[in-house]
């Protein structure tokens, strides 16, 4: 069955329409010429759903804890509700059993077609100790046979992991890359040789900017430097008010490439709920305080971000326009993942996933090939 929708307005991801009909078909965008009676009405602006590369959990469920199916769903649900129609589900450093419970899932929700799971995102655990953040540092560890398999699957989806480059080599970065693997440099204490050797070897992505990774200085430009400076990577900010400091972002926006800039929440399993508190590793708890986390050692463990959200933090605290900050939570990470010719904008033949913002830019109705969430 075909829905026809009326769209006041539309951002299509390049221009803001008014009066714009389409259907989805099969899931599909099809634009109308003619005004169409039966047409449901979609009071607010229409855009294009959301990307979230960076997601831990959300609607109570931690992905960690709960490496399974229901888990997965529960994350769609919450997150549907800000706007996000695609997602990466993260596994944050853990057991290697643990990392494959979590393939085994998203499997599952790849082979069942699950709406919204692009794939998995591993965040760890090749990481650096010094630039650990809240990462358990029992599950820190070198990259070894048992891990590759997991990345090698062909049954997952899109695939990502988060490493840090001085302790896996370009050797098996390329070794990665060549698995369709795409690489992120984070959580790393690598210097700016190192960081550039790892980004000619193929990583290609940065994440959370600024946040976990050494920083620019005058002589060791770092990480942040390597980031910065690379036309071909893309990069994460967590633009929440509590990762980043609003001329930080500014500063990264105006200086990185137009386009390699994607918003990201690092969402934990408050969101979309009023839990105040939740288990984590070693025994730690992770307390909100208001829209903040924090590790009962003290680090900030993610966030309550959501993508709705993020826009609008985007849009009122560092003086992006409306068009930029849609297009840094979909069309780019859509291009980072690959998905430009589907997904992150709403063109004829595109994805019919679509998100309703009122004039606040609060998400109010979210749609998955063209149906609501």
């Amino acid at each position: 069955m075909n829905t026809t929708f009326h769209a006041q307005r539309l951002f299509d991801g390049e221009r803001f329409l008014t009066d714009v009909y389409f259907q989805a078909r099969a899931g599909k965008s099809h634009f109308l010429t003619s005004p169409q009676e039966q047409a449901t009405r979609l009071e607010g602006l229409v855009v294009p759903g959301f990307i979230d590369v960076q997601v831990n959990g959300g609607g109570g469920a931690f992905f960690n804890a709960e490496p399974n199916l229901a888990c997965l769903e529960k994350m769609v649900q919450a997150h549907g509700q800000f706007g996000t129609t695609a997602m990466m589900p993260t596994l944050i450093t853990d057991d290697i059993k643990v990392m494959g419970a979590a393939a085994d899932a998203i499997a599952q929700a790849i082979s069942t077609q699950v709406p919204g799971i692009a794939g998995v995102h591993f965040e760890g655990p090749h990481l650096s100790l010094p630039k650990k953040g809240t990462h358990s540092e029992q599950f820190i560890r070198p990259i070894s046979a048992a891990e590759m398999a997991i990345y090698e699957r062909d049954d997952l989806g899109l695939k990502m992991l988060t490493l840090a480059p001085e302790h896996v080599s370009t050797a098996d970065i390329k070794r990665l890359v060549a698995m369709d693997v795409k690489v992120s440099l984070g959580h790393t204490n690598a210097d700016y040789a190192t960081t550039m050797a790892a980004l000619d070897a193929g990583a290609d992505g940065f994440t959370h900017l600024f946040n976990a990774m050494s920083p620019f200085t005058s002589r060791e430009p770092g990480v942040v430097g390597a980031a910065l400076w690379h036309d071909n990577s893309w990069c994460g900010l967590i633009v929440d008010g509590h990762h980043l400091h609003p001329d930080s972002a500014k500063l990264a926006i105006r200086t990185k490439q137009r386009g390699k800039i994607m918003l990201v929440t690092d969402a934990m399993p408050p969101v979309g709920t009023d839990v105040t508190e939740f288990d984590f590793f070693d025994g730690r708890k992770v307390y909100r305080t208001g829209d903040r986390l924090n590790s009962s050692t003290g680090e900030l463990a993610g966030s309550v971000l959501d993508m709705a959200s993020a826009v609008r933090n985007t849009v009122n605290t560092l003086d992006i326009s409306l068009g930029e900050a849609l297009r840094m939570a979909s069309l780019y990470p859509a291009q980072y993942l690959g998905l430009q010719h589907s997904k992150g904008r709403l063109l004829e033949g595109f994805d019919a996933d679509f998100v309703v913002l009122d004039e606040q830019l609060q998400a109010q109705a979210t749609y998955l090939g063209g149906h609501l969430l």
